[in-house]
């Protein structure tokens, strides 16, 4: 038995704020599949192909049979999945005004196989049609991929919030990261060491991203405090009590706090924190609203966020939220012409 202090660092509870998974060394497991076969229908259901032939649109989602985990082990996250998938699909021929209607099938969608690698097959009730068959077999065969691809990328960044806890690091020694307009993330400085976190002491990182939305000021402060604008945009029922003191709750709970500061069209003030977070932190979220002639520059800056969980967090708001808002905003648009 090693002597206390001189045993392998990996194992060692104090190294982790929480005392929960060590270093993230052991072998955590998070079963994805009944929110996969929300996110599958989400994503699938209702695509629309046009072409010359025509047009179709893929319907229910007849079938979902499989399964879908992640874990997370040495610090890194590893996923499973493995589905059997029937979609079915009705059209209409542009020239004659027929309608088809058929199935799309994917048999075995796969961690083992690229997107592009899988297997889809269109079928056809018989009869007269298969110009609209062929049409499924071309674009609407891109269409399905690319909404497995969306299907995908949300497992790898929605469902895992907070998967990856955080490790040790000098108290209060908070990290200041911003995203730059190019996309660019860089490391500006190290604050004094003055704790700076909510809730729970545990080593955190500053996140600073800005992002232009063709919008007025007063619209996109509405998105972020309308109850039925932000269910619109983040595709989930939603909780939303705009007023200080009032409760938020987003993605299916991933997503939780409470309004701390309102100034309309201007300024939001938020607690704020993931569900898989270490119980009762908080990160404090302020967004600030710029008009920018036709458009709002909106500057958001993210204190307190869990070491581990700075990049979750980044895709949480840039994926969740940046482009959920930049869709309704142009489905707004599109509606309007």
């Amino acid at each position: 038995m090693a002597k206390w202090g001189q045993g392998d660092p990996r194992w060692i509870v104090e190294e982790r704020a929480d005392g929960t998974n060590v270093n993230n060394w052991h072998w955590t497991e998070r079963d994805a599949t009944s929110w996969s076969k929300r996110k599958l229908k989400e994503v699938l259901e209702g695509l629309v192909v046009e072409g010359e032939a025509g047009r179709c649109e893929i319907g229910d989602l007849k079938h979902v049979e499989g399964e879908a985990s992640c874990n997370s082990r040495k610090g890194k996250l590893i996923f499973f999945y493995e589905w059997n998938l029937r979609l079915s699909w009705k059209g209409t021929v542009k020239e004659s005004g027929e309608k088809h209607k058929g199935s799309v099938e994917i048999p075995n969608l796969s961690e083992e196989n690229e997107v592009d690698d899988t297997e889809i097959n269109v079928s056809k009730k018989k009869g007269e049609g298969d110009i609209l068959k062929d049409l499924m077999r071309t674009e609407g065969t891109t269409k399905v991929r690319e909404a497995l691809r969306d299907y995908l990328k949300a497992l790898k960044t929605e469902f895992t919030l907070g998967m990856i806890l955080p490790t040790k690091a000098p108290v209060g020694q908070e990290l200041t990261m911003e995203r730059r307009p190019s996309g660019n993330t860089v490391q500006d400085s190290v604050s004094p060491p003055s704790l700076d976190t909510v809730g729970v002491k545990i080593p955190t990182v500053r996140i600073l991203m800005r992002e232009t939305f063709s919008s007025p000021a007063d619209e996109l402060y509405s998105i972020f405090t309308t109850k039925e604008l932000v269910q619109k945009f983040s595709k989930c029922p939603a909780v939303i009590e705009a007023e200080k003191g009032g409760k938020l709750q987003m993605f299916e709970g991933c997503v939780s706090g409470e309004y701390t500061e309102l100034v309309p069209s201007q300024r939001i003030v938020l607690k704020w924190r993931c569900r898989s977070w270490p119980d009762e932190h908080y990160a404090t979220v302020a967004l600030d609203f710029t008009a920018v002639a036709a458009q709002t520059e909106l500057q958001l800056e993210c204190r307190g966020v869990p070491v581990s969980a700075e990049e979750s967090t980044r895709q949480c708001w840039e994926k969740q939220y940046f482009e959920g808002i930049h869709i309704l905003l142009q489905q707004s648009k599109d509606s309007m012409e």
